[in-house]
């Protein structure tokens, strides 16, 4: 037995979305069903529903980045309770038993997490995303919002919270470390935010300076444009820490070439071009280059807790269902400051 729910679904690859009704699994012993409030549009949702990433299954309800409160819980569940505030974020399952699972990193999980949308659950049931009204997770996979953090700006920490805190965590930002973000958009932002909370002198690497006065508020304390080649002379040298957020092909020498002996370039981003570089860039000063992929469970809790200890949230442009395919255009036109969030109450089927 299932019940139905309103959402927002690309019928076909690259198609507009529109509105639909999915079906949403009864709850198991271990199942917590939330009422969404607020879902967050992530780039890799446009990827997904135009199948760049690789063939997708459609119809399509996107959203990893999922805000709202808990409507019921399965018999088994004694972690949350009707009414608590929660977050689901890129995963749903994983099988819980491998290494990587048993170490809190389900993200690797070697018989393959189940994704919040686009996958299918070791059930053999298609996922189906934030895009919609209500959503039912295992409870593994929840995470509890903490009071401090209204739930809109919440929503992006869900994926670009933590895709952004767990290599800034991994690699020790903090006091005393220079940490240069490459991108001021959707996750760049926050990682903005989230290591200048952590203590570190944070720069900003954008292709101009048109974003430099939100920069420095959100806490940065240089800018620089990578459109001005003097820009890589200038740093050369200088940064512990480069976290590249963009999902585009860079001159990734250039880039090495502003690290510290025994830095790290860590990319977060996806571009579809493969990323070239020389050997000698690395070997010249015990130089790494890195990548990260979110977080786990448990780390992504520590996210939200480190995010309203330090009352941050992401910076939003909150829209109404019918505004989707808008800001999908306007997300490919990088003309958000810095996240979409749907009102998923004003979805209707």
């Amino acid at each position: 037995m299932t019940t139905t729910t309103p959402a927002i679904a690309a019928p076909s690859p690259g198609a507009p979305l529109e509105p639909t009704t999915i079906e949403r699994r009864d709850l198991r012993p271990d199942d917590v069903l939330i009422d969404i409030a607020f879902a967050g549009i992530c780039h890799s949702d446009l990827h997904q529903a135009k199948s760049e990433w690789g063939p997708g299954t459609f119809p399509m309800v996107p959203g990893h980045e999922i805000a709202g409160v808990v409507a019921a819980v399965g018999s088994g569940v004694t972690k949350y309770q009707v009414g608590d505030r929660v977050g689901v974020g890129c995963m749903v399952d994983s099988c819980g038993e491998c290494d990587y699972c048993q170490d809190g990193t389900e993200q690797f999980c070697v018989k393959g997490n189940v994704q919040t949308y686009n996958s299918t659950g070791f059930d053999g049931e298609k996922t189906y995303g934030g895009y919609s009204q209500q959503i039912v997770v295992k409870d593994a996979f929840v995470c509890r919002i903490p009071e401090g953090i209204e739930l809109d700006v919440a929503a992006p920490l869900l994926c670009a919270g933590i895709t952004t805190y767990s290599p800034l965590h991994h690699w020790g930002a903090g006091p005393g470390k220079k940490v240069a973000v490459v991108g001021l958009g959707g996750l760049g932002h926050m990682a903005v935010k989230i290591a200048a909370a952590m203590g570190a002198e944070v720069t900003v690497l954008s292709q101009s300076l048109k974003k430099q006065e939100d920069g420095l508020k959100l806490g940065a304390k240089d800018y620089f444009a990578t459109g001005d080649e003097s820009t890589f002379e200038v740093l050369k040298g200088r940064f512990d820490i480069i976290l590249n957020t963009v999902s585009a092909k860079l001159p990734i020498d250039a880039y090495l070439g502003m690290l510290r002996v025994g830095g790290a370039m860590v990319n977060v981003g996806a571009p579809p071009q493969a990323l070239e570089y020389n050997a000698f860039s690395l070997l010249a000063g015990n130089k790494v280059l890195a990548g990260s992929m979110i977080g786990g469970i448990d780390e992504t809790q520590k996210m939200l807790d480190f995010c309203a200890e330090h009352g941050l949230g992401a910076e939003i442009e909150k829209i109404d269902a019918d505004q989707v395919n808008d800001a999908y255009a306007r997300v490919e036109g990088s003309d958000v400051r810095y996240r979409f969030v749907i009102d998923v109450a004003t979805i209707s089927a």
